[in-house]
């Protein structure tokens, strides 16, 4: 059996995070070792929500798989809430990182940083994601690890000068999250520097958006790489599944808005994988 480990906060309710990753990679039939770097009561969208720090907790842990003697065959990192934790993230690549390693450098969305982020943070993120082999921001994202001022109309040119930009940081390919060229329609869009390849993935936009789509995604196309799908595959596989669960949700009357249905679209996701 295949085994990543992941290092991201669980929020208990929200489904993003840890509570979207595991179950999506489990699905998959990948053993998951998780790294939590804290827990919340629910995702930040939520007001008054409760948080408790795990940082000192992750090198114990790490210390431990290391005796242990654990090997992964990927070691991903999602939201991470201080330049320490960023630290400890580059540990985990630097004793973990055999296989597949792959940063989602979580920390803005709409051309701003999620509150407690700061431009000091974003340049040691992108320090991080040198370390990684595939990286997966958003644009807001690629815009802080580059320096450079955030875009909100562009063209195909644009995205693929930017997609060059993240490789140029270091690691072998990028992916850009929430792209949208046609209207109506959004994907995703990436390139391997090695082969020196683009691919890209779009279809219809569907008419509601919700948190923690983008840590669906990134399960989801880390979970297909691992299981031995092309890039390729693995890029339509993860946006085929984050569309089939919005349009769940969506189809839910008197659904909720701080997650969407992802266990329902998980044999969909499966019959993908088959594919």
């Amino acid at each position: 059996m295949k085994k990543v480990a992941t290092m991201q906060d669980i929020s208990c309710v929200g489904k993003c995070s840890l509570t979207a990753a595991l179950p999506v990679l489990s699905a998959m039939g990948i053993e998951t070792a998780v790294l939590p770097t804290a827990v919340l009561s629910t995702h930040t969208m939520f007001h008054g929500f409760t948080f408790h720090d795990l940082t000192n907790e992750i090198p114990p842990i790490m210390d431990h798989w290391q005796k242990e003697q654990f090997h992964f065959d990927a070691v991903y990192t999602g939201y991470l809430g201080s330049i320490a934790q960023l630290k400890d993230a580059a540990m985990l690549f630097e004793d973990f990182g055999t296989g597949i390693r792959m940063a989602d450098p979580c920390m803005g969305d709409d051309g701003r940083l999620y509150t407690g982020f700061t431009e000091e943070f974003a340049a040691k993120m992108a320090d991080l994601c040198r370390e990684a082999d595939i990286i997966v921001p958003n644009m807001t994202e690629a815009s802080f690890l580059l320096q450079i001022p955030y875009q909100k109309e562009y063209d195909e040119a644009y995205i693929k000068e930017v997609l060059k930009k993240l490789t140029s940081l270091g690691c072998r390919a990028a992916v850009l999250t929430g792209v949208s060229l046609q209207k109506d329609h959004i994907g995703a869009y990436a390139y391997d520097r090695k082969k020196d390849h683009f691919t890209s993935y779009f279809d219809r936009k569907e008419p509601e958006s919700f948190h923690g789509t983008g840590d669906l995604f990134a399960a989801a196309l880390l979970g297909a790489i691992v299981n031995g799908r092309s890039f390729e595959q693995s890029l339509k596989i993860a946006c085929c599944f984050v569309k089939r669960s919005i349009h769940l949700t969506i189809a839910e009357k008197d659904h909720n808005l701080y997650g969407v249905n992802f266990e329902q679209a998980i044999p969909y996701l499966i019959r993908l994988l088959k594919e």
